[in-house]
């Protein structure tokens, strides 16, 4: 380094002292005098300890999260008019009468597609509005349900904004049962069943029971079902859970899966291959009989078959999957609808007041193939059922159906823990049902 410098020029040399001695001199001179503490007061920093950054909030953020605060405490409460529908009013006339323009009811109306909901009002139903400060709707309340209640609020840019607000409903499980005295639709009335949950008790065991048909005194029937609640108040039943249908001494039993379906307690699905009855149960004129006398002529004659009364018009439903073989009309069935269900099994429908199927046509256990008439030789409306196997009548009420498929292993270990709980509490009522008797 030295060798370096001695051979600069003289001027270069002086320059380069000049700098040397600078940073030297700055280097003496004093600074601010240092102390050490021994003070363990609040200010004083904790090695290893985490404070809190100190971070000055903009005066303007500041004011608008108070002025949120504020807004939510102090939401202006509304003054509501009720204005029940009447007969033959629609909203114009409502709104007239509630003292806004037309303007102001295109203008909610077409707010969103909750408020074009209010063109479906009922009679018997209400409709409150609140009137602003300057004569405007400020807001009107519409009950959905009694769980649902919609408000739609003028805001300060002169908009309508909608919010619905929804109570908690409460489920809790009820049973029911009795025993069938004259008809299961009066003992289940008498039970306190409503017409609803009759039928869908009905459709549960549709696939082993004709409840046109097979019902017999003494028959005994239970049920668990959903109870739904708002604020203590009853609202409506829900899904039936569990049933037993006791039937000419044969127990039946349904329990309600996670899938929606029912399942015997074995893990069997109630749904079969065919309906037992092809018309919701009503009454029948006459059973399976082969000596039974024809009500025309009189002869003996073999009713290879049912026949369900019922008012001209009611649907009739295919008993199952098939497809139409022949679908037509004759002077002794009237019009007809016969069923193929694969190579074995063949169901007859006879005297319809109307056909609803095609030949050739495919057809879903359930589809609506035709209406209760009295077509062709008969004396009154009602549907004429036949079942054959493999060419041969057999009596619809008793003749041996398919069984269904079962549960996979997988689901049927879960099934059914929760399948004998609920068995437990049919029984229970059951025995409940008898002791009060």
């Amino acid at each position: 380094m030295v060798h370096v410098v001695n051979t600069l020029p003289k001027k270069h040399k002086l320059l380069i002292l000049c700098l040397v001695s600078a940073i030297a001199a700055l280097t003496f001179l004093p600074s601010e005098k240092a102390t050490a503490s021994k003070d363990n007061n609040a200010n004083a920093l904790e090695i290893g300890k985490r404070y809190e950054l100190q971070v000055k909030v903009d005066d303007n953020e500041k004011l608008t999260e108070l002025n949120s605060e504020q807004t939510a405490e102090k939401l202006p409460e509304y003054d509501l008019v009720d204005h029940q529908v009447k007969t033959g009013d629609n909203l114009a006339i409502i709104f007239k009468r509630a003292g806004f323009s037309a303007q102001t009811l295109h203008k909610l109306i077409n707010t969103n597609a909750e408020t074009r909901k209010l063109t479906k009002i009922h009679p018997g139903e209400v409709l409150s509005f609140a009137t602003g400060k300057d004569g405007t709707l400020a807001q009107l309340r519409y009950v959905i349900s009694k769980t649902d209640t919609l408000y739609v609020t003028l805001d300060d840019e002169g908009n309508y904004n909608t919010s619905i607000d929804s109570k908690e409903i409460e489920t809790l499980t009820k049973t029911a049962g009795g025993e069938i005295s004259s008809s299961f639709w009066t003992s289940a009335i008498a039970a306190g069943l409503s017409e609803r949950q009759i039928m869908n008790f009905a459709d549960i065991f549709g696939w082993d029971v004709d409840f046109a048909n097979d019902i017999r005194k003494n028959d005994q029937f239970g049920l668990i079902y959903e109870s739904h609640y708002v604020e203590g108040e009853f609202i409506g039943t829900g899904k039936i859970i569990a049933a037993e249908f006791i039937n000419q001494g044969q127990r039946f039993t349904a329990i309600r899966h996670t899938d929606g379906n029912f399942y015997t307690p074995e893990g069997r699905s109630m749904k079969k291959a065919f309906l037992r009855a092809p018309v919701n149960f009503k009454y029948i004129s006459s059973s399976f009989n082969p000596r039974r006398l024809h009500p025309v002529t009189g002869q003996v004659k073999a009713h290879r078959g049912i026949d369900y009364a019922a008012r001209t018009g009611t649907p009739v439903v295919a008993s199952g999957n098939g497809k139409v073989v022949k679908a037509g009309y004759s002077k002794y069935n009237g019009n007809y609808v016969f069923i193929s269900h694969g190579t074995q099994y063949v169901t007859k429908y006879l005297h319809l007041n109307k056909k609803l199927v095609r030949t050739g046509q495919k057809v879903k256990q359930g589809d609506k193939i035709g209406t209760v008439g009295a077509t062709g030789r008969v004396t009154g409306a009602h549907l004429h059922y036949e079942f054959l196997v493999n060419g041969v009548h057999r009596n619809p009420k008793t003749v041996k159906l398919p069984k269904s498929e079962p549960l996979p292993r997988s689901e049927l270990a879960r099934f059914k823990p929760i399948a004998e709980n609920f068995i437990a509490q049919l029984e229970r009522n059951r025995e409940l049902q008898l002791a009060l008797k």
